[in-house]
């Protein structure tokens, strides 16, 4: 059995394995990874998307941050709130120093209006395709060639919302998509109106595009917003709200002289598959831009008071990783000073922890993810301070180096403290401590006082309680031009499935189910599952994990940090690991919801879902002899759809 490199980049060879885990024999990986088709020496799959490409040097921390702007309802139907948002392409200045940049937003910005639901009131949204027909960046059409009708006029949309739990018909399948005006649909649409019902805990939601083969390029041109769910239950808690409460999307981009967006149209001659020719333009493996875009603005800065904020981070980037922390700062000479305040997060992906967490080192948060956090500024008066990154581009966790950092973005957000003339509380509360004497004093040590010390209640899903294990493999290939294929596997097919092969995952609504991520690439991938939030059981070196057991040593297993608690929808998978999660499909203790119907997971590393990490699973309903409430929602979302009008 040979371990050169005659297969794609991209996959661990066992002799990585074993170094990376320290197991001491290659016999001790017996059923993680195949025997018969063993993956190849690593190359770094990142160095194609290095360009010559650089953006011009901007003047940082000119712009202050923009914050988006709240959409309204237009109308009603069946007494709910309705919205529409057009999808349109618009000039937008992303630095005082440039020309006004083509992008794509919704309602005329980017990133999108932030629509404000509150738990327990649904509403309708009507996502309006009416872009131009021909796309804004360049199209690899021979993705998916065989499943994309490329020769159908307009460019391809549809809009997930990312967190919700919702129904399958609003849930923006990659299939779902449509051209402007509804002209042309993709073999999984089935509705124009979406109908969220809401019916989840209070959290930092989002929605973007997530049209099959091109959900990088509409993205990268804009469309992307905030989806912010309250409830009165965290309304009763007083955090920072109003101008101290301040949504943050963290992106990438690069642009050229004249404003316009840069994406590479092809890969690079000496990574274009070891010689073998390749379409041009061409999906790159991975995107990293070479400029800071905080909410639509290059390398801003943020004025606060010295006072108690909530930010609500998004990271919003394509491929890219960040590990944030707030360090002091000198403008005259662009250096980095200590440690500034800390951040502390109160929430994840899918809502407020059980109390509030104090980030010990950095906040690592993959694409796709969100965190809540707050920071208590007053300590820090009249100065200045960086929201600082030290991922490198091609991000492998602690596996990382500094060669892997070939497109560096530390700096990624300038905070100015003003010095305390006049500075209100955040809260909204009597005084700064958000709370009563007692409640500050009895705050969690390291954590701002205008916090309470209990958020929410999170119930644990049990291992006891799981029905069904499934053993998931993240790998890679490479395709007839020898580009790389980034695959999701199972116990059966550990080598990868094409996102339109059969249905592997079949859920019953009322489960529990243990997914095991094994990670057989040489980097980091934030796993995605639609439709349901999930909580870390733990992690393991891949290993030391056999898959045939009965049974999962929870004692080999590492906790999960405590950022990393509560519910999650996106989950990172380091390399030479695997990582266990516990999934509850539908209404767990009280909170979310029963669906059924057809969803996904994915890669959210934009480039790597669009090929071709992507799969598709379905919830069953319950069987017919039991009172299924999941059909009965599935029988008023049919009938909805049945009435739907233009």
């Amino acid at each position: 059995m040979s371990d050169q490199a005659e297969l794609p980049p991209g996959r661990l060879s066992r002799r990585e394995v074993v170094l990376a885990t320290g197991v001491a024999s290659v016999s001790a990986l017996a059923g993680c990874m195949s025997d018969e088709t063993p993956p190849p020496e690593q190359e770094s799959p990142s160095a194609s998307t290095v360009t010559t490409h650089s953006s011009p040097a901007l003047e940082r921390w000119v712009d202050e941050v923009p914050r988006p702007g709240v959409v309204d309802p237009t109308d009603e139907k069946d007494g709910q709130p309705y919205y529409e948002i057009e999808m349109t392409e618009i000039e937008q200045q992303l630095h005082r120093d440039l020309p006004p940049t083509t992008v794509w937003g919704y309602d005329g910005q980017f990133p999108g209006p932030t629509i404000e639901a509150r738990q327990g009131e649904p509403i309708y949204v009507r996502w309006q395709n009416k872009l131009p027909d021909e796309h804004l960046l360049p199209v690899d059409t021979t993705i998916h060639s065989d499943i994309i009708p490329y020769e159908t006029p307009g460019v391809r949309t549809v809009t997930h919302l990312h967190g919700g739990n919702i129904e399958s018909e609003s849930d923006g399948k990659s299939q779902a998509w449509y051209t402007r005006d509804f002209a042309a649909t993709g073999p999984e649409f089935e509705q124009k109106d979406y109908y969220y019902v809401n019916d989840q805990p209070a959290a930092t939601l989002w929605y973007h595009d997530h049209a099959l083969s091109i959900t990088r390029l509409n993205v990268y041109a804009g469309l992307a917003g905030f989806y912010l769910l309250r409830s009165d239950e965290e309304d009763a808690l007083e955090l920072p709200q109003g101008e101290y409460e301040v949504p943050l999307v963290l992106q990438d981009r690069s642009v050229t002289d004249d404003g316009s967006l840069f994406y590479p149209a092809a890969i690079a001659d000496e990574q274009s598959g070891r010689g073998k020719s390749h379409p041009e333009p061409s999906i790159v493996p991975e995107f990293y831009g070479d400029t800071s875009v905080v909410n639509g603005k290059a390398w801003t800065r943020l004025s606060v008071d010295p006072t108690t904020y909530r930010f609500r981070l998004l990271n919003g980037s394509n491929s890219r990783y960040y590990t944030l922390t707030l360090l002091e700062y000198d403008e005259s000479t662009g250096k980095t000073g200590n440690e500034g305040p800390a951040l502390v997060q109160i929430g994840n992906d899918g809502g407020l922890l059980a109390e509030p967490v104090p980030v010990d080192d950095r906040l690592e948060i993959g694409s796709g993810q969100r965190a809540d956090v707050v920071v208590d500024f007053s300590e820090y008066a009249g100065e200045t301070l960086l929201l600082h990154n030290d991922a490198p581009a091609l991000y492998r966790g602690d596996m990382s180096s500094a060669d892997d950092d070939i497109v560096p973005l530390h700096e990624i957000l300038l905070v100015d403290v003003a010095d305390g003339s006049g500075a209100a509380d955040g809260s909204g509360a009597e005084d700064a401590t958000g709370g009563t004497t007692e409640e500050s004093e009895a705050a969690p040590e390291g954590t701002t006082e205008a916090v309470p010390n209990e958020l929410a209640h999170v119930p644990e899903i049990s291992l006891e309680d799981v029905d069904t294990k499934r053993y998931l493999t993240l790998t890679a290939d490479e395709d007839e031009h020898g580009r790389m294929v980034h695959l999701l596997g199972t116990e059966d097919e550990p080598d990868g499935l094409a996102v339109d092969d059969p249905v592997t995952e079949e859920p019953t609504v009322g489960d529990t189910e243990l997914w095991s991520f094994a990670n057989l690439t040489d980097m980091s991938h934030p796993m995605h599952l639609h439709l349901v939030h999930f909580q870390l059981l733990g992690r393991q070196p891949l290993g030391e994990y056999q898959s045939t057991e009965d049974e999962l040593d929870l004692d080999a297993l590492e906790s999960p940090k405590a950022y990393e608690q509560g519910w999650n929808d996106v989950i990172t998978v380091h390399p030479a690991e695997v990582v266990h999660i516990l999934v509850h499909f539908g209404e767990y203790e009280g909170v979310f919801n029963d669906q059924t119907g057809m969803y996904m997971w994915h890669c959210h590393m934009v480039e790597h879902e669009d090929y071709d990490m992507m799969r598709p699973f379905a919830v069953r309903p319950a069987s017919e002899s039991e009172k299924d409430p999941a059909s009965e929602a599935q029988t008023e979302a049919e009938t909805r759809v049945a009435s739907e009008s233009d």
